[in-house]
């Protein structure tokens, strides 16, 4: 399969789990979402905001937002979870908003499915003067054998993830600033299977190869040392977040 079309298989899978993302996916640390925002913002489009995780947070702040989703699948889930908020087909690369109409961009978890080179200009676009673009992701932290193993299960043992999580922005916005939030997901074991089945590699499995995926993720909650037992998992993570100003 050539890369192109893997990458874009792996970005449309998300629509047929969407109630199992829902339950499975983590929000977001306070911190990270108000260092994101600048004080000023008024109106965000919460751009790939599949269930409406990020969406729920910023609508709590009292601010106006627009959700843009392209999968109809997750943008079905969004409405159920987060009634009363515009929810629209669309994407990074095709924002449906008319030009200098939000203060903010924000993109939870889906920069990386996303070109750049067309993204950024069409951010830009919707952007009001001195808008901004602000991106986010949370990443599990291998800092326990548990968690090692986890990864080892779902294919993502060690993947550093550095330039993918901390992406170069460019003209015409300025200098990017980073920042790293460390926090705690505490969640059930029903929970974190969900958060496995909900990642796009095990999606796109085939449905045998997933179910031993599945099970081996089961066997490890009911097996390690560290899990055997337990009622509440707590999962280390870090959220990885940047912000660019329109020029």
């Amino acid at each position: 399969m050539a890369l192109d079309e893997w990458h874009r298989q792996q970005a449309n899978s998300f629509g047929a789990v969407a109630g199992v993302y829902e339950r499975g996916r983590p929000s977001y640390p306070a911190e990270a979402i108000d260092w994101l925002l600048p004080q000023q913002a008024r109106r965000v489009a919460d751009v790939g905001a599949g269930t409406g995780k990020l969406t729920r947070q910023l609508r709590e702040r009292g601010l106006d937002v627009i959700a843009v989703e392209p999968s109809a699948g997750m943008r079905e889930e969004l409405h159920r979870t987060v009634p009363g908020i515009p929810v629209l087909a669309g994407t990074g690369e095709q924002i449906p908003l008319a030009d200098g109409t939000v203060d903010v961009v924000i993109v939870a978890q889906a920069w990386h499915w996303v070109d750049p080179a067309r993204a950024v200009p069409e951010v830009a676009r919707v952007l009001a003067l001195g808008g901004r673009l602000a991106l986010l992701w949370n990443r599990r932290v291998e800092d326990e054998e548990w968690v090692a193993d986890l990864s080892t299960i779902i294919g993502s043992r060690g993947t550093p993830g550095s330039s993918r999580h901390f992406p170069e922005i460019g003209p015409p916005f300025g200098p990017v600033e980073r920042r790293t939030v460390p926090w705690v997901y505490r969640l059930s074991r029903a929970e974190m299977t969900d958060w496995v089945a909900s990642r796009s590699y095990v999606i796109t499995l085939p449905d045998e190869r997933r179910r031993v995926v599945l099970g081996q993720v089961r066997d490890l909650l009911d097996t390690h040392p560290a899990l055997a037992g337990t009622e509440e998992i707590a999962l280390n993570m870090v959220t990885r977040c940047s912000r660019a100003d329109l020029c």
